[in-house]
């Protein structure tokens, strides 16, 4: 008989070594929100799943369990073999710990397949997720990495990450560049998914003594971020990154590519148009026209971004703000590591 444990319990399991949570919800379930390295093995796809939960509420629960059989008895085979594909010990789980995964469960029981249940599913997993963001605690000291607009603040952040500093990438866990054109050729994270990947990364380096992190708003996307951390990252260190403009026009069209959506893009520009001087905006929309993205990239930084940037970065306390001149990525990574460098070193004296 397989063995229900706790939440506590699962993320020991999880944190000790390789151990596999398996999702066995439908893949919308799964896509919208589920704990961080969790694999998806469906017992419903989401029209089985629709099929089954139309059936509970119009004839009642006999009608959908029977029909919820018959659907899941016919794919059996292909459930067992994508389980046994597994070679570490797992855990499954549903919304609520309720009949999938216990079904799910039975079946790899009755197969010789060793396997716990979350108790609780996870919904008791993201009870824990909003309690723990509400305690507020996360200890290391920021560095927050801010500049214009194309000043390849999460390349930076990416390289810092391969040389082993802890970074913390909002941007990457909201999935959404933080930007008007941000979402374009994504697919925004919902807030639960994010806030899940959020306190994934808080408790991995809650002992560390400092973390990189980026500047951004209240609002990333579709996402906010928690109070506490908003207000940790206005007050902490703030590094500004300043680097030529035509470095950051290549690193704008590098990331977002908008020949591939250019529509989205031009749709996107509307929004925006009417806080532009009127001959600077027709000048962009010719760019658009005429395909010279580079240019369209230049007047957008000059004209749009760097402005609005400017009022925002003005209220930080100038004893909070370091400036990193580079002529490129390479060269801000190298300044922010002999700064850092420098820092560990006074607060060790």
């Amino acid at each position: 008989m397989f063995k229900d444990i706790e939440l506590n319990e699962m993320l020991q399991l999880k944190d000790a070594g390789e151990h596999t949570l398996i999702d066995v919800r439908s893949p919308k379930e799964f896509n919208e929100a589920t704990i961080p390295g969790s694999i998806n093995i469906p017992i419903f796809t989401d029209e089985e799943r629709a099929e089954v939960g139309t059936l509970y509420k119009q004839v009642g629960k006999d009608a959908a369990k029977k029909r919820g059989l018959e659907i899941f008895s016919a794919k059996l085979p292909n459930f067992i073999q994508e389980f046994s594909k597994i070679q570490t010990p797992m855990t499954v789980f549903c919304w609520r710990g309720g009949m999938r995964s216990k079904t799910a469960a039975t079946v790899l029981d009755l197969m010789g397949i060793k396997a716990t249940r979350l108790s609780g599913g996870i919904r008791t997993y993201r009870k824990w997720v909003v309690s723990t963001l509400e305690q507020g605690d996360f200890k290391p000291e920021l560095f927050v990495l801010n500049g214009y607009t194309g000043s390849g603040k999460t390349v930076i952040l990416h390289e810092l990450a391969k040389k082993g500093y802890p970074i913390i990438n909002l941007e990457g866990m909201a999935n959404h560049r933080g930007s008007i054109f941000g979402q374009i050729g994504l697919h925004p994270n919902n807030q639960k998914k994010f806030e899940a990947l959020l306190v994934q990364k808080m408790l991995e380096f809650q002992q560390e003594p400092f973390v990189f992190i980026e500047g951004e708003s209240k609002r990333i996307g579709k996402v906010s971020l928690p109070d506490f951390l908003y207000s940790k990252k206005e007050k902490s260190m703030q590094l500004f990154i300043h680097i030529p403009m035509e470095e950051r026009v290549k690193h704008i069209l590098e990331d977002y590519q908008p020949w591939k959506n250019p529509e989205r893009f031009h749709e996107a520009f509307q929004i925006i148009k009417k806080r532009i001087h009127t001959p600077i905006a027709k000048e962009i929309e010719q760019a658009f026209e005429a395909t010279d993205y580079h240019h369209v990239a230049e007047l957008l930084l000059n004209y749009y971004y760097d402005p609005r940037y400017e009022h925002a970065a003005n209220h930080y306390p100038k004893q909070n703000v370091i400036d990193i001149h580079a002529v490129d990525v390479t060269d801000a990574v190298q300044k922010i590591e002999e700064l850092i460098h420098q820092h560990t070193e006074i607060n060790i004296v």
